[in-house]
């Protein structure tokens, strides 16, 4: 093995340098001796990196790497359980054969965070039994037709028989994933009965039209046409290729997705209307964990709920000054009220008001594109374009979500918003929502890490969802910083996307441990937030079935707004806010208290 051949080859290095050293009487420096082993970790990172990236061929194929591309990964439950096996082996060996002391700094950082995310992941496979396999937000029934129809490029006949081969496999993939849900089912693990319908629905969109049924082509068989039909080839080649795919969507594809409505189906009738993760098999250690995975700290749920309460209410009292800037009479709730009930506030919910949407979602920015050289030292190289979600995975589909590009450049940023109901996405929100999603949110954060020189790739591929969404929030008010928010009610949407995330660890701990229904839940949004009713019943669904996963964005903001403000105390005019910006991006994503180790060392440097 590979593993093997690097680890003697490392080890024999050492060796040879301390045989030399012996021969000669003359020790090697410790400067020499540093360069050497963390060359030696590094190399040792990078074939790391490369042996998981062999074991996902639809990692490859998401990075822009085009082999493998007639595969899909083994998700099976023995599959999962040698990745674990492997990460353990691989962090035990590390510890045996790497001494931090003897690393330079970067790369002894390197060690600390290849240590953090293995015992995360380890943590995270003990309870993965608990984690809902097919759910309504990212399962795998819509996430592999996105991935064939956004990631599998087709730029030769290689290309699209490997499309073909694909969808060939989709047959023992999604079985793979039916099977684990099917012993989660048989362990009392059981989606809220609500959801059951959702994923059924989204199934059946995916096999609906040609070649399954008369109508529309489906959305899968447009994808490979359309991409085929782009080939230099013949007639005759493109129309064989074509025959392949509805064949292998016919034979292998439709039944698959079948398997799945009928399992669904059958779940359903054995499940009831409990939503938190308290009624799932050892409920506490799992919901503790889940929020160690999610915010990298140690909070417990009580802390977090207290946290957003507090933030709640300040951000109230924000919001109540903006209402006298608008010269509303009348109280918070009812300027809720107004904001979700002007024809003003939204666009036309047509083809046209869409289109709208997106041309202004672009402008902005394009606009923010222009000024960053007020805030920041790195910028990225990668683009970034502005996309509606496709109406296939619309109905199941985050609001707004962000794609990375391709990490050879083939494939911008993606900023996708979920036009299904204009309404739902008010034109007050939609600038913190541009800079969030891209910005100088996700787009600034994620392309710079992953351009990033001299890290090894599992730092700049990687992520902390409390680094990488707190940082995303924090983005929504640096605009402001720049006098970006000229309208108040566009000030009033930043402050509403912040209390969104607020109220989020207060709804979340009070579903998954104070056994908080759906409709307290909603209620506690409505009466506290300014969002759409269908915006918060579909949150509050999202919550139920990814544990842990909505309190990160405020506990990762409010840790990086306490972090600016220590270095601002500390600094006082030597503070430099384009500095700041490059330690927290320079580095790749990190655990907060990492962070605020790397901002203190910056500090120190500049006193």
């Amino acid at each position: 093995m590979r593993f093997t051949k690097l680890l003697l080859t490392s080890t024999l290095g050492a060796g040879l340098l301390l045989g030399a050293c012996n021969a000669g009487d003359k020790k090697p420096a410790k400067e020499e001796i540093v360069a050497t082993q963390s060359q030696a970790l590094n190399d040792w990172f990078e074939a790391r990196y490369e042996d998981e990236l062999a074991r996902s061929p639809m990692t490859q194929t998401y990075l822009g790497i085009k082999d493998n591309q007639d595969k899909l990964d083994d998700v099976s439950q023995l599959a999962s359980d040698e990745s674990a096996a492997l990460s353990k082996a691989w962090l035990e060996d590390m510890k045996r054969n790497f001494d931090i002391d003897r690393l330079d700094k970067q790369t002894a950082l390197s060690y600390r965070l290849f240590e953090f995310a293995t015992e995360d992941a380890l943590e995270s496979h003990e309870y993965a039994s608990n984690d809902y396999v097919f759910q309504h937000m990212s399962g795998p029934h819509t996430a592999l037709p996105s991935f064939m129809i956004n990631f599998h490029s087709v730029d030769s006949v290689e290309d699209a028989q490997g499309y073909i081969a694909r969808l060939r496999d989709s047959q023992r993939y999604l079985g793979q994933y039916a099977d684990k849900a099917q012993a989660q089912f048989e362990n009392g693990v059981i989606l809220p009965k609500f959801v059951y319908a959702k994923i059924s629905e989204s199934s059946r969109n995916v096999i609906t039209g040609a070649p399954f049924s008369e109508g529309e082509d489906s959305p899968v068989f447009a994808d490979i046409k359309s991409k085929i039909d782009a080939l230099p080839i013949t007639q005759d080649q493109k129309d064989s290729l074509i025959d392949d795919a509805q064949n292998a969507l016919l034979s292998s594809w439709q039944p698959a997705y079948l398997k799945l409505i009928n399992i669904f189906s059958e779940h359903e009738a054995g499940a009831n209307e409990d939503d938190g993760a308290w009624k799932l098999p050892n409920p506490d250690d799992y919901y503790a964990a889940r929020l160690r995975h999610y915010t990298t700290t140690d909070m417990s749920a009580d802390e977090v709920h207290e946290i957003g309460l507090k933030e709640v209410a300040r951000i109230q009292d924000e919001m109540r000054e903006i209402m006298k800037q608008v010269e509303f009479d009348g109280s918070l709730k009812e300027f809720f009220d107004f904001l979700r009930s002007d024809p003003q506030f939204v666009f036309p919910n047509t083809n046209e008001g869409r289109a709208s949407y997106i041309a202004q979602a672009t402008e902005i920015i394009e606009d923010m594109k222009g000024r960053l050289d007020s805030l920041f030292i790195t910028k990225p190289k990668a683009d970034i374009v502005v996309k509606r979600v496709e109406p296939f995975r619309e109905a199941s589909a985050f609001g707004a979500f962000y794609n990375q590009p391709a990490v050879d450049g083939s494939r911008p940023g993606t900023y996708y918003i979920n036009l299904k109901d204009v309404a739902e996405q008010p034109k007050y929100l939609m600038q913190a929502l541009a800079y969030h999603e891209g910005i100088p949110g996700h787009h600034m954060q994620i392309a710079i890490a992953m351009e990033l020189e001299g890290l090894p790739k599992f730092r700049t591929m990687g992520g902390h969802t409390s680094y990488i969404e707190g940082w995303a929030l924090y983005a929504e008010s640096v605009p402001k910083e720049l006098g970006l928010y000229t309208d108040p009610y566009k000030d009033f949407g930043r402050l509403s996307m912040e209390i969104f995330r607020a109220a989020r660890l207060v709804v979340d701990t009070g579903i998954h441990t104070k056994k908080w229904n759906r409709e307290k839940a909603v209620q506690y949004y409505l009466d506290n937030i300014p969002n759409p009713e269908g915006d918060v019943r579909a949150e509050i669904d999202r919550y139920i079935v990814w544990p842990g996963q909505a309190t990160a964005y405020k506990i990762g903001m409010l840790k990086i707004q306490d972090i600016r403000k220590d270095a601002e105390t500390r600094l006082g005019d030597k503070f430099d806010i384009r500095e700041f910006h490059d330690v927290v991006l320079a580095n790749g994503s990190v655990p907060l208290k990492v962070l605020e180790e790397l901002v203190d060392d910056w500090v120190k440097s500049k006193g």
